[in-house]
């Protein structure tokens, strides 16, 4: 006869990442959905109402938004752009060697996450900065297997100076850091809520994206996150959730299984 054993609880099982719950599924209230996740967010985001720079109230604020979902017990990893300081790209246009723009905004990501661990750890949450570019004296190189054992202790952690390589965003980084690391969804945190047919301050017709296929985000040559990214969370069914930072508890909600945003992913079927 055969003998029974007692199943592990399902948070506790490894998924695989092309049978990701789709958002809006059935989950325990304050249970979270994911275990394991990584927050994009835009350097611009941390100029709060200003235009150019650091608002301290903003990183903050985005400090604690982040430690509500440690205090749950998911492993947060964070990828933050340098928009708010020096954007390569834009270097570029003015005239620039574009590798060397590149390089000075992966040293204005460095800034930004030195900013939000800073935050954070005055919040009380340990946290550690990894860098793809080595600067010893304010953040530890990037290591995979390190950055796993941080996260194995509860730490947050900061992934900075995006892929230490030029022509490469932070939105890239982001994704390839997202895969290495085996985080069950990105948060790409953005000032609107979610996925548009076109950009919503512009175009007051423009209706939002209940949920969207990474094709159709390439096809229709919408800005979630740039196309290299999007192609690397397609080869790797990696989803992704567009939301919008500026409201509090979001992330939160998201990690609990909550409808917010737009879920990208290799089906467009509504939600339940």
């Amino acid at each position: 006869m055969k003998a029974w054993t007692k199943r592990k609880p399902v948070s506790s099982q490894k998924t695989k990442k092309s049978s990701a719950p789709a958002k809006g599924s059935a989950v325990k209230k304050g249970r979270p959905l994911y275990k394991r996740v990584l927050l994009k967010l835009s350097g611009e985001v941390l100029m709060g109402d200003g235009s150019y720079g650091i608002d301290p109230e903003t990183v903050v604020y985005m400090a604690s938004e982040v430690k509500k979902v440690a205090d749950k017990g998911v492993q947060v990893a964070v990828v933050i752009g340098g928009g708010n300081i020096f954007r390569g790209v834009a270097g570029s246009v003015k005239g620039m060697e574009r590798a060397s723009a590149d390089y000075m905004g992966m040293l204005a990501t460095v800034i930004n996450a030195l900013a939000l661990q800073n935050a954070l750890e005055n919040l009380g949450v340990q946290t550690r900065v990894q860098s793809a570019i080595e600067m010893n004296a304010l953040a530890e190189p990037y290591i995979r297997r390190k950055a796993m054992r941080h996260f194995e202790k509860g730490r947050v952690v900061i992934f900075a100076a995006g892929t230490g390589n030029p022509y490469f965003t932070t939105d890239t980084a982001a994704a390839l850091r997202a895969m290495e690391i085996g985080a069950d969804v990105i948060l790409k945190g953005t000032k609107v809520d979610g996925v548009y047919t076109a950009d919503p301050e512009k175009d007051s017709r423009a209706k939002k994206y209940d949920t969207i296929s990474y094709i159709d985000v390439l096809n229709n040559n919408l800005k979630v996150m740039d196309s290299t990214a999007i192609t690397l969370c397609m080869d790797n069914n990696l989803p992704i959730v567009v939301f919008n930072i500026k409201k509090a508890n979001n992330i939160i909600n998201i990690v609990e299984g909550k409808k917010i945003g737009t879920l990208v992913y290799t089906s467009n079927a509504r939600r339940k």
